[in-house]
């Protein structure tokens, strides 16, 4: 179990993580998402102890990492896979990071395998793809058997088989009573891979939830609505708040409001309508509303497709 309590981190004048609070349990698997620039990694790195907070704490199992003799018997992390000297080879890697945490040295064969990297074992680090590399830091956070898992974007290089196993593995890890705590962009796959959610933007807690709470959330405030008069609804409910996309020339898919509030625009208005229902959002569209604003580079949809 991961416990976080007020953690907070600050560069300078950067506040990077500001007071989050959230506990990940055993026994599934917790995505964490946010956008570029939310304090994801630094969260991370404070987690397993590669940055100090500057206030409020974090724990693994009750303790800081940072008091722990042989930290890979209890924590796997992979935060960034290409951090492994070029000339090593991966058994050679992996045998070193096994004896610096007193792991039998049997074990290397054992993760290289289950990675799937024992035909380029002797190969040097230096010539793996990325996908390679992904499995490499993937195989030394499994090194020691640790009951607490993190990856920062396990399934970043790797093709749609690579990135089957990484969701098959993660799921079988969780079902033994683990903690695996996942950073990820990819949506659709937190969608298949995540039990629950901890969503932070600009480095405060957004939601802490399931998944299936988080999109039912959205869900609310996700309208489909077909009308005669479609760009007269359009008007009046962009001009609510609302969100609003074209899906045929009678059909809007509405964000930010619900179907009563819908309806009482349209009637007030005397626009007709054929059909006003709740829309299941994705994960992805869940993400996109609750972080609206959040976000710290924020493109111009408008600019797509031109040059400079």
């Amino acid at each position: 179990m991961i416990e976080a309590t007020a953690l907070t981190k600050r560069y300078r004048t950067t506040l990077a993580v500001d007071q989050l609070t959230f506990t990940v349990a055993d026994g599934r698997v917790t995505g964490f998402l946010g956008p570029n620039g939310a304090g994801k990694s630094t969260t991370m790195r404070l987690i397993v102890g590669l940055d100090a907070a500057s206030s409020g704490s974090v724990t693994v199992n009750g303790r800081s990492l940072r008091d722990r003799r042989f930290p890979l018997r209890e924590v796997g992390a992979l935060l960034e896979a290409k951090a492994i000297h070029p000339s090593r080879t991966a058994r050679n890697h992996l045998r070193w990071l096994a004896q610096s945490n007193g792991i039998s040295p049997g074990r290397v064969d054992a993760v290289l395998e289950q990675v799937g990297l024992t035909s380029v074992a002797r190969k040097r680090a230096g010539t793996f793809s990325l996908g390679m590399s992904q499995r490499l830091g993937i195989a030394a956070a499994l090194l020691g058997d640790p009951e607490v898992l993190l990856l920062d974007e396990p399934v970043n290089g790797l093709d749609p088989e690579g990135i089957q196993w990484v969701r098959r593995l993660l799921r079988s890890l969780a079902s033994e009573g683990r903690t695996v705590f996942v950073s990820s962009h990819l949506m659709s796959e937190m969608a298949l891979t995540a039990d629950h959610l901890i969503v932070i933007g600009k480095g405060r807690l957004i939601a802490d939830a399931s998944v299936e709470e988080v999109i039912a959330q959205a869900s609310a405030n996700h309208v489909k609505v077909v009308s005669p008069q479609a760009d007269a609804l359009r008007s009046r409910v962009t001009a609510a708040g609302a969100d609003v996309e074209r899906d045929g020339e009678e059909t809007l898919i509405v964000t930010g409001l619900e179907c009563r509030d819908v309806g009482i625009i349209a009637a007030g208005a005397g626009i007709t309508l054929y059909e006003l229902s709740r829309q299941e959002a994705s994960l992805e569209e869940a993400f996109m509303e609750m972080t609206r604003g959040s976000a710290e580079y924020v493109s111009d949809p408008d600019a797509a497709g031109s040059t400079a």
